[in-house]
């Protein structure tokens, strides 16, 4: 029973969809004799090597996929569904697209004739400029939404203002954020980008507490830690949202949680955001489009549908370490929004897999699939 046990625990590990190994194997392959008798794991690659270059192959495919948009099936390909897919378009770009246009073009100038003024006229009185501000960027984030055309059924209790709680949610793009901010006007901790987005975030999100950091600064990592024990202490702070893959995921698996919003020491409240594709993907590839491409694919769709789950806080267990402790909440928002777990560090996407992490896995890749055979 443990035997079999630790066989499926690494299996579902490394092996993501459970490929069948002897598809990998030439015909006549000598591991396939050896299998009557015993097998070691020296053996098990020196005999093969294909199924070293196999091993390869599926732990590259099972990482990359984890990033890659999924294009729809085209439906237009006869000559009556042709002429629909074309009136669809036409009142999509021509009709709906302006409309949006229109509408969040609205939602600035609302925006901006009010924050403006509050931030610099009530600098003396905290307090009621923070709730202020906090009401006007819940706004703007609502006209955002509209302007997609946003279907967002939430579920569970709306979050409240408490100390030592913090909010963690996979991450599939940029609006996320957005959506969640509709509800509740968190302070997010995220990526400094650059352009417009970069703009906002050092002026209109600084008003709510969010904090910035830069991936490719090893200092910001402590100057981030500090600040977010900082924040979490405040009773009057914003609900702090932490993004813990560190990265967008097409919202088909989950990564690796981070562990620093699991050393906090307070309550993590779950959250489980799925989309769904019926009209757009909203997986943002930021390495292949920019935000503004990726909002302008939004706003030319016709709708943006998603759930959001308010899921019930953990807390750290007696003798649990926090990447126990982050694996245990990532389980639960994988499995409310039906996600798929896979080993993977997410900061993989912006540097490739070093020669020597891509050897471990294919020898612990190896090693399962030794196990299988000697099972047989």
């Amino acid at each position: 029973m443990n035997r079999t046990a630790k066989l499926k625990s690494s299996s579902s590990e490394l092996d993501l969809d459970r490929p069948n190994i002897e598809d990998y194997l030439p015909s006549g392959s000598s591991v396939q004799h050896e299998r009557q008798g015993k097998l070691r794991l020296c053996d098990l690659i020196d005999i093969s090597p294909s199924l070293s270059e196999a091993a390869g192959a599926i732990v590259d495919d099972s990482f990359t996929r984890c990033f890659k948009s999924n294009p729809p099936e085209p439906w237009n390909w006869n000559v009556y569904l042709f002429p629909l897919w074309c009136c669809g378009l036409v009142i999509r770009y021509l009709i709906i697209f302006p409309i949006r246009i229109l509408v969040l073009t609205l939602g600035w100038i609302i925006f901006l004739s009010f924050f403006i003024p509050v931030h610099c006229l009530l600098k003396g009185n905290d307090d009621l400029r923070k709730k202020i501000e906090r009401c006007l960027v819940e706004m703007m984030c609502s006209f955002f939404v509209a302007s997609w055309t946003g279907v967002v059924k939430y579920h569970g209790p709306r979050p409240s203002v408490r100390p030592k709680q913090v909010f963690v949610a996979n991450h599939t793009s940029m609006i996320d954020f957005i959506i969640l901010e509709q509800m509740t006007a968190f302070a997010v901790i995220m990526q400094k980008h650059p352009g417009w987005v970069g703009l906002l975030q050092s002026t209109i999100l600084e008003s709510v507490g969010c904090i910035w950091f830069n991936r490719t600064e090893a200092k910001d990592r402590e100057i981030v830690a500090r600040k977010l024990r900082e924040h979490v202490q405040g009773a009057n702070n914003n609900p702090l949202l932490i993004f813990p893959e560190g990265t967008c995921v097409n919202n088909h698996y989950t990564v690796m949680f981070k562990k620093g919003a699991f050393e906090l020491g307070c309550t993590v409240c779950p959250v489980a955001i799925k989309y769904n594709k019926i009209f757009v993907d909203a997986f943002w590839n930021s390495r292949q489009q920019s935000f503004t491409t990726h909002l302008l694919q939004l706003m030319t769709s016709w709708a943006v549908v998603c759930d959001v789950w308010y899921l019930e806080p953990q807390n750290l267990k007696p003798g649990e370490t926090s990447i126990e402790f982050a694996e245990r909440v990532r389980a639960i928002i994988s499995h409310r929004a039906g996600l798929k777990m896979v080993p993977w560090d997410g900061y993989l996407k912006y540097s490739r897999p070093s020669p020597k992490h891509r050897e471990s896995k294919q020898q612990n890749f190896a090693q399962s699939v030794l196990r299988r055979l000697e099972e047989k």
